[in-house]
């Protein structure tokens, strides 16, 4: 008997469990699909945005095929903004409503302070009798000491004015737009050191005469090429990464 029972035993095969994996959209990705769409439909009918009728079809349906092809639809519909600007810009405007509104936005308040403190350095330094048309014809490699700091201080400071002034309207545009997401501040604060850095460049390398004289700089032409500097410092860094782009492509071996 115990023999038969053991051959039986060995006889049966042995049986494993296996996992299944579902392959497709998860339902996590459904129903962010579903969040996105609700916020986008909020989005156009507070702002009076028309909505395309081929929606309502879509949503009622409810598959996953109808809601990417609602998402798609809506993300034209309310461009340039989207789902998560729409959030963060909400979630700002609505962050303790008794907040002044430049606590409720740090990144408008910064940028305000930011403008002031140049403001106050370009005064200060515009003061200075160290600080005029000769100190500033000198330049960084004829000049020297306290003069040279002074001088260097004013076309930074309105260097900081011009990428302030951009980055002012730029920011207020994207509120008003609803377009503008957390990551922004740190593209902006990088850009108002691109901004000090590009207007110090321009208005030292950049020689304009004055009064037809090759050797003479005027205060204002400096001013000028500082302001511009830096308030078209992505500029001035896209046209450099494309010069940059075509020596390398002019450099580079044939066969490479």
């Amino acid at each position: 008997m115990t023999t038969t029972t053991a051959a039986a035993s060995a006889a049966k095969p042995k049986t494993t469990k296996t996992t299944t994996t579902k392959s497709g959209i998860s339902p996590e990705t459904t129903a962010q699909l579903s969040s996105d769409i609700n916020c986008m439909l909020g989005y156009a009918s507070r702002n009076a945005i028309p909505i395309d009728t081929q929606l309502l079809g879509l949503i009622e349906n409810s598959s996953v095929e109808d809601l990417i092809n609602a998402h798609n639809v809506l993300v034209k519909n309310i461009s340039p903004a989207t789902p998560k600007s729409i959030r963060y810009t909400r979630a700002l405007v609505q962050d303790d409503q008794q907040k002044s509104i430049f606590r409720r936005l740090p990144l408008v308040r910064n940028l305000m302070l930011l403008a002031l403190v140049f403001l106050v350095c370009f005064v200060f330094t515009a003061l200075s009798p160290e600080v005029n048309n000769d100190s500033l014809d000198k330049g960084v490699l004829d000049n020297e000491g306290r003069s040279l700091l002074l001088n260097l201080l004013f076309l930074a400071s309105i260097s900081g004015l011009g990428v302030a002034f951009y980055l002012l309207k730029t920011v207020s545009s994207a509120v008003k737009n609803g377009t503008l997401i957390a990551e922004d501040s740190i593209y902006y604060m990088a850009l108002i050191v691109l901004g000090v850095i590009a207007g110090l460049l321009v208005s030292e390398i950049i020689v304009v005469p004055a009064g037809g004289a090759a050797d003479s700089v005027s205060l204002f032409d400096k001013s000028v090429l500082a302001l511009l500097g830096g308030f078209s410092s992505d500029a001035i860094f896209t046209v450099l990464q494309s010069i940059i782009t075509r020596l390398k492509g002019l450099l580079a071996a044939p066969g490479n």
